[in-house]
């Protein structure tokens, strides 16, 4: 079978670009796929992550205006189509142009929607004007609807698009969880790129509360940085750059969840929240904010970890010290935490996928 997969790039170092890595090559592998992927100005090259030999690149150059821009997608999608003839298309884009992809194609071809992120996700700090975000939101839900199949990652997500041909598959674990964190370490971890919707601003402000009582702790944050750099300058503004250390991404994140003893999540929005069960599988205990919609369906509240009111700063400078104070409970919910990442075993998740390929392309 031939499966085509549109994503805007996967030359970086994002979850979705780590998933889809995954996913592909395990399909190739494992059940003989033949997989196309089409990026968007060159999105394909250099790799950060690890990609099957035998997967077919293509590439749109998109620019111009706002009328250029579409129109280019939508002959170069067209082309390409007719060029790779797939038996399945799945379109992992959160743009708004994605959504646009059944109407754009007009095909009978089935056409999978594989959800990465809120319906509410906003990557820049929204004004106060919110028309535009209401008239985006409800343009969503529309387009939603037109696709084959909606693929959502977890039960919270897929209530919150409220659609009818949709379906939950969740993310797979990446690695086998081996070895777990001794949870001894005075540090703590934190993965995710330097965006509004990460959150990270957050993080720093609670790390600030933190510290005054726990000063010989060390938060440990992983992801893209900026070019503005602005979560450094806040960390110098706040006066913790002695408790704060920034790291790019890098491959072998597993191996740093092991030197740390609990994990750090402050994100606006998430689709599914691929850190909190790698960190998790690692035996590290977590907290999260409750924001839409994907730590929900991960953290068990007081037994892997604890869930805090989106927003609420003073319960979650609470939590991190409670884990802080008490080393017994750290790993207790530790165990927890890594009996908890199983059900993400690769295996099982990828056996759904290959499983709904094969039912839409007989139906």
């Amino acid at each position: 079978m031939k499966l085509l997969y549109i994503v805007p790039n996967i030359n970086n170092e994002g979850g979705v670009a780590r998933v889809l890595s995954v996913k592909t090559n395990y399909l190739i592998e494992k059940f003989g796929y033949e997989v196309h992927i089409l990026t968007q100005n060159e999105g394909f090259s250099p790799l950060f992550y690890s990609f099957n030999s035998t997967i077919f690149y293509h590439d749109l150059l998109l620019n111009g205006s706002f009328f250029q821009f579409f129109n280019s997608f939508s002959k170069g999608l067209k082309s390409k189509i007719k060029t790779i003839r797939p038996d399945v298309i799945i379109v992992c884009d959160n743009g708004l142009k994605a959504y646009l992809v059944p109407v754009i194609l007009n095909t009978n071809t089935p056409i999978i929607f594989e959800c990465h992120s809120s319906k509410y996700i906003e990557e820049k700090e929204p004004t106060k004007y919110f028309v535009s975000t209401k008239i985006k939101i409800l343009f969503k839900e529309l387009a939603a609807k037109r696709f084959t199949k909606f693929v959502a990652l977890s039960k919270e997500s897929l209530e919150e698009w409220n659609v009818k041909n949709g379906i939950v598959i969740p993310n797979p674990l990446w690695f086998e969880p081996i070895t777990s964190s001794d949870l001894k370490s005075k540090k703590v971890i934190a993965v995710g790129r330097h965006s509004y919707e990460k959150g990270l601003d957050r993080m720093l402000q609670i790390w600030q509360k933190v510290i005054q009582k726990h000063s010989d702790w060390t938060l440990e944050i992983y992801g893209k940085s900026t070019k503005n750099d602005n979560l450094r300058l806040l960390a110098e503004d706040l006066n913790i750059l002695n408790n704060v250390v920034f790291y790019e991404p890098v491959q072998n994140i597993n191996e740093k969840y092991l030197d740390a003893s609990f994990y750090l999540m402050t994100s606006r929005f998430e689709g599914f929240g691929m850190v909190l069960i790698e960190a998790m599988a690692s035996g590290l205990p977590c907290i999260a904010y409750d924001c839409p919609c994907g730590p929900r369906g991960i953290i068990s509240q007081n037994k892997d970890g604890f869930l805090i009111e989106n927003g609420n700063e003073s319960d979650y400078v609470k939590a991190i010290e409670t884990l802080i104070e008490n080393a017994t409970l750290r790993r207790e919910m530790g165990k927890n935490a890594k009996l908890g990442s199983e059900k993400y075993h690769i295996d099982g998740i990828m056996e759904t996928w290959n499983q709904l390929f094969i039912g839409i392309k007989k139906n």
